[in-house]
C-alpha cells in the first residue's frame, strides 16, 4: 500500500498542520527553540511512515514506525512543556490528534508484527 493511502499517514499529516498553526502564536524568541523542535518532530512522524512504507520488508518498515512513534512521544512531551510555559492555553485538540496517531501507529505495528510472524511459519 502506498503511504498516501494510509489513514495513519493522513492523520500524521493533520498533526503537522496542527503543530504549525499552534506554534505560530508562540513567543518569537522560541522560533529557534521549542517551535523549531516541535515542528521538526511533527514533520518526522509522517516522513518516517512514508520512508518505512518505501522499504522492502516488514522488518525495515517496523523500524521506521518505531522511529515515528518515538518522535510522537517527543512531540507530546514538548507540547506539555509549551502548555506549562503558558505558550498555549488549549492543547486539547492537538493532544487528541496525538492520541489518534499513536493508536493508528500501534495498530500498524501490530499488523506488521503479525504479518512478519506469519511469514516465518
Amino acid at each position: 500500500m502506498h503511504h498516501k493511502d494510509m489513514e495513519v499517514w493522513k492523520q500524521a499529516m493533520e498533526l503537522v498542520f496542527d503543530i504549525y498553526k499552534l506554534t505560530e502564536s508562540f513567543p518569537k524568541n522560541e522560533m529557534f527553540g521549542l517551535v523549531s523542535q516541535m515542528r521538526r518532530c511533527a514533520v518526522s512522524i509522517p516522513s518516517n511512515i512514508a520512508e518505512g512504507c518505501g522499504r522492502f520488508s516488514d522488518k525495515e518498515t517496523l523500524r521506521f514506525i518505531s522511529i515515528a512513534t518515538g518522535s510522537l512521544a517527543e512531540l507530546e512531551t514538548q507540547l506539555l512543556i509549551a502548555k506549562h510555559l503558558n505558550f498555549s492555553k488549549d492543547i486539547s485538540k492537538t493532544s487528541e490528534q496525538i492520541k489518534k496517531v499513536n493508536a493508528l501507529l500501534m495498530g500498524l505495528k501490530k499488523y506488521l508484527e503479525n504479518n512478519e510472524n506469519d511469514n516465518l511459519t
